[in-house]
């Protein structure tokens, strides 16, 4: 911990209070409003519903459960409840209840703060089988008139408890702050569990602040500049990159309206730092392509003209090179006629710093973003270790994660496994020792990814070492990066590759990109009814078909992709087949679809599956249908 950095997280609110009680420190977008809330309107948020919680029982080392879209009532709760010296777990806004109350049972929570009716329906379905919990307090209480069940409460009401609490308690939210240490348990955050169920690393404040001082360090950021509030708030990576560096920087915080207002309230605010995780940059970027797939003849004609120049400007900057006179004049010409539109489409205008992570961003994508003028660049954490490694200015190489951040040693066994040591580091995980004591051993940590080291000095991501494939003649394969390019296609939305020691070739599963695919249908005149027709269509396939040899051109000869499907449903998170942060949950899916699978790899030529469909009327219902089974060539 830095000398002049507060050791926990409502110290620094303090400190922000103290130093711009008058600032804006967030805004968030309401009926069309910029709603703004003052540090001095913030501290006494967090202070008030720290009081209140603990007037309801609320006591150090009990846990909140939060869930719900990104709002400044769900950093109040979270900073207040750390304020009182409890721990905050959140869970993802589309989880399922079943999930919900694995989460809440595990971490042993005893309040939830829950956004609206739909996430307080969840709670109360799951009450009953949670005898810990105490109260379940709601920010937005549309819809909720009519609740009188009493385990309910508002977040205003909790607000005024904390008023008339201080009055028989004076300085102790004062003391609680003062008292707090950066050893304390901050947050419980759930792992993604792509291989099993989620598991809840515990970090400290020290932690969390330590990763977001490293990345704030690498990243500059000022009280002056503009952030967007993007990522899930119960996702380890919003505090690492933007909550925490928001309160180390007193940037201000702002938050769209609705998830699907986000392009366009970006556009508004005009952020100075821009964080998405690889699927969001991967959208913008098919946003592009499918604009100019409608966009007028004129319009397509200097988008092929320009893109080219795009491309090999940001090959200069990935050489470190600096372009000649023709190839800067020309890249001028670009900018006004095209990649200036490009980023104020984006939102993306103003941004002196991009930045991608969560899992390896598709090399296409990561060209494109650079070709119209906007450096990204790529960071690598983890939960448990925290911010690994990034990007600094002029060293980017879109192979790689970058070098190690300042503080971190990292080491690669044997095994080509990757061990990270600094000052990051969780304490281990909520009530599992075993699994504990696997990952923190001597003071390293085991990520569990397969890492190699360049001459440079960055790191080359390969993949998870349980999912590092390998076929029968010991071929090796990477899916996450087939993977990756294949979802810079515009009419794929997702794939899983398979593969294995019992195989002699490597697959795919293919997800189609319904609306691209639909789209480029109707102009090609071919007719389809649903999901399921479409993604049948022997044209789709042919379609689909080009992309895959696009990346086999990439890949050598023994691992290139042989043989695909085209799945009659998209991958979904409420059937556990993705994470919460929409990875692939991969052991699950070859076990669902061992049948499928079984199939490409006995040459069959089809198998007949039951498909839930949905009907553009509205009407759903099921369908028998046949997927095929397709070779590349």
């Amino acid at each position: 911990m830095l000398a002049d950095v507060p050791d926990t997280i409502p110290k620094l609110i303090k400190r922000n209070y103290e130093r711009w009680p008058g600032r804006t420190a967030m805004a968030m977008k309401n009926f069309g409003v910029w709603q703004r809330y003052r540090w001095h309107d913030y501290y006494h948020k967090v202070k008030y519903f720290s009081l209140g919680l603990i007037s309801l029982g609320l006591e150090p080392g009990d846990v909140v459960g939060i869930i719900g879209d990104n709002e400044p009532e769900w950093f109040w709760s979270e900073f207040a409840t750390q304020a009182a010296r409890g721990i905050v777990t959140g869970i993802f806004v589309d989880s399922i209840p079943s999930e919900v109350k694995y989460i809440a049972e595990q971490s042993g929570a005893k309040f939830a703060v829950v956004n609206d009716q739909e996430q307080t329906d969840k709670f109360l379905e799951i009450k009953d089988e949670l005898p810990a919990l105490k109260k379940v307090i709601y920010w937005d209480p549309k819809g909720l008139r009519n609740y009188d069940d009493p385990i309910l409460i508002s977040f205003a009401d909790v607000l005024q408890l904390g008023q008339e609490y201080e009055k028989s308690h004076q300085q102790l939210f004062e003391q609680n702050v003062a008292q707090a240490k950066g050893t304390d348990t901050a947050f419980i955050y759930y792992t993604s569990g792509t291989t099993g169920l989620p598991k809840g690393a515990v970090l400290t404040h020290q932690a969390l602040i330590n990763t977001a001082q490293a990345f704030v360090d690498r990243y500059p950021l000022a009280e002056n500049d503009d952030l967007i509030s993007n990522f899930p708030a119960a996702w380890v990576g919003d505090s690492f990159f933007a909550t925490i560096p928001h309160l180390l920087s007193g940037a201000r915080l702002n938050f769209p309206e609705e998830p699907e207002t986000i392009a366009e309230d970006t556009r508004e605010v005009g952020p100075n730092f821009a964080i998405y995780g690889p699927r969001q940059w991967e959208s913008l970027v098919r946003d592009i392509q499918v604009k100019m797939l409608d966009a007028h003849p004129l319009k397509r004609f200097i988008y092929r003209l320009f893109m080219p120049v795009g491309y090999k400007m940001a090959d200069f900057h990935f050489a470190n090179k600096r372009p000649n006179l023709l190839w800067r004049i020309l890249y001028g010409i670009a900018y006004f006629t095209l990649f200036r539109a490009l980023k104020d489409r984006l939102g993306l205008s103003h941004v002196r710093f991009a930045v991608t992570g969560s899992s390896v961003l598709s090399l296409d994508t990561f060209r494109l973003i650079h070709a119209i003028g906007i450096e990204l660049r790529q960071n690598y954490g983890s939960t448990e270790a925290g911010l690994i490694s990034s990007h600094g200015k002029g060293e980017i190489k879109f192979e790689s994660v970058g070098r190690p951040a300042i503080g971190t040693e990292v080491r690669i066994t044997d095994e080509g496994e990757l061990l990270v040591r600094n000052n990051c580091l969780f304490n281990g995980y909520h009530r599992d020792e075993n699994k504990t004591a696997a990952t923190l051993v001597n003071g390293w940590c085991h990520t569990g990814d397969a890492v190699n080291i360049d001459e440079d000095g960055h790191l080359l991501f390969i993949d998870r070492m349980d999912h590092l494939g390998q076929l029968r003649s010991g071929i090796k394969y990477a899916p996450q990066y087939v993977e990756g390019r294949l979802r810079f296609s515009p009419y794929i939305k997702d794939a899983m590759v398979i593969g294995g020691r019992d195989k002699d070739f490597v697959s795919a599963i293919i997800n189609i990109d319904f609306g691209m695919v639909g789209k480029w249908a109707e102009r090609n005149h071919i007719p389809y009814t649903t999901f399921v027709d479409l993604s049948q269509k022997e044209e789709v396939a042919d379609l689909v078909r080009q992309d895959l040899l696009r990346v086999n051109s990439y890949l050598p000869e023994p691992a290139r992709v042989q043989r695909f499907v085209l799945l009659h449903k998209e991958f979904d998170a409420d059937e556990a087949e993705l994470t919460r942060t929409r990875k692939i949950r991969r052991e699950f899916m070859e076990e669902r679809y061992k049948e499928l699978i079984e199939s490409m790899y006995r040459n069959g030529s089809e198998i007949n599956v039951k498909a839930p469909v949905t009907y553009r009327d509205g009407r759903k219902g099921f369908v028998s249908t046949s997927i095929k089974v397709r070779d590349i060539s």
